[in-house]
């Protein structure tokens, strides 16, 4: 996926295949282009990029091949069909002296012509519906980004996904349920300032992500997860690439050894909260891919990850977090097994490398707690 930006910029020339364009802004904007499998990346020019060219031109051939092919499909969304997601209080509401507790953003993007995703909007939706008949959540205290609203301050560019996450964290107080979901494209970055344990960033894409740059799990954490006061409890569910540790938190749940592991930065960065508790279920760990699929349905297409999330906490209301995380976990082996969910060209891929492609879900969380005696609850 080429990521290079627009701006005016000088070039270097390495030593091998790659060329390295840079206008001297931060590290998130440099650019790396293989000539030999002619795609991009916004990673630094390395020898260990060139070997890793080298090593998988290949699949880099599959991939371009696919998206060559793909890359005009149908929007995902008729916008002539498309119904406003967000609503604004009742007479009734706008008088009432009451304050809400809860508050969601929920974000869909389906980057229409290029790199399209077809089941962001349908998980939104989705979440939106759970939220509301599931956990109480009033509807005009949910706000919903897709490219579809009517109203532009509703699309998901990065300077408004930016201001919904201020808003949906603004005046928080103890009592508190808030909810981010994000369902769309994750990239990976190299950590440059040594606060991240793997030694990489990860980022989500607006949908203008192209000419305005990724967000950055660093800024999202100091945009919702600081500001969390005593009593205030922050869900995070994130489905996209590389998602793992998009909230930076400082305890990683190992599944399989059944124990927090704490990832607090080398550089002694902070990443807590202020007295409240942040909650990330991701869709993959850091180095993974998430899939788009229509195996659940047979029809409409959503997140893997975000529609076994729904169908799970639908039929089984009183889940723990020990018990959510390993049926996710479950559901996702057992159609891997089956060769069901899929990412990609997944059957050339997994012939091309002789294993599936798979995700394993990511539970994190600001503060250690025993998942198998707290209640799921949003």
């Amino acid at each position: 996926m080429e990521l290079r930006t627009t701006t005016t910029s000088t070039t270097a020339t390495c030593s091998k295949y790659c060329t390295s364009d840079s206008n001297h802004r931060p590290p998130e904007r440099m650019y790396c282009h293989c000539s030999r499998c002619e795609t991009g990346s916004n990673y630094v020019c390395s020898k260990g990029f060139h070997s890793y060219c080298e090593r998988h031109s290949d699949l880099f051939r599959v991939v371009k091949d696919f998206i060559s092919k793909f890359k005009h499909m149908d929007r995902p969304t008729d916008v002539n069909s498309y119904s406003s997601l967000n609503t604004k209080p009742s007479p009734a509401e706008m008088l009432s002296a009451r304050r809400w507790n809860k508050r969601a953003l929920l974000c869909g993007v389906t980057y229409k012509r290029k790199y399209t995703l077809k089941g962001t909007v349908n998980d939104v939706k989705d979440m939106r519906e759970l939220l509301i008949k599931q956990y109480n959540y009033p509807p005009h205290c949910i706000r919903v980004l897709t490219e579809f609203e009517p109203e532009k301050e509703f699309h998901p560019t990065k300077k408004n996904i930016e201001n919904s996450l201020k808003w949906l964290v603004e005046g928080c107080q103890f009592g508190d349920s808030l909810v981010f979901y994000f369902s769309g494209h994750g990239l990976r970055q190299p950590d440059f300032k040594n606060d991240e344990v793997d030694g990489f960033d990860e980022t989500i894409c607006p949908v203008d992500f192209m000419e305005q740059g990724m967000i950055f799990d660093n800024d999202i954490n100091i945009t919702i997860v600081r500001p969390l006061v005593e009593g205030v409890i922050l869900h995070a569910i994130v489905d996209a690439c590389h998602s793992g540790t998009i909230l930076d938190l400082q305890f990683v749940y190992d599944h399989k050894n059944k124990r927090w592991e704490d990832h607090t930065p080398r550089s002694g960065a902070r990443k807590t909260t202020s007295g409240g508790l942040a909650i990330c279920i991701s869709a993959c760990e850091d180095h993974q891919l998430a899939a788009d699929t229509t195996a659940f349905t047979g029809k409409t297409m959503n997140g893997a990850s975000t529609y076994i999330f729904i169908d799970l906490v639908k039929r089984y209301p009183n889940l723990t977090y020990g018990e959510l995380v390993d049926l996710l976990s479950d559901t996702f082996e057992e159609n891997a097994a089956n060769n069901q969910v899929k990412c990609l060209n997944s059957r050339r891929l997994a012939r091309l490398f002789r294993h599936r492609i798979s995700q394993k879900p990511l539970l994190s969380s600001s503060a250690e707690f025993d998942i198998y005696s707290r209640k799921f609850s949003l």
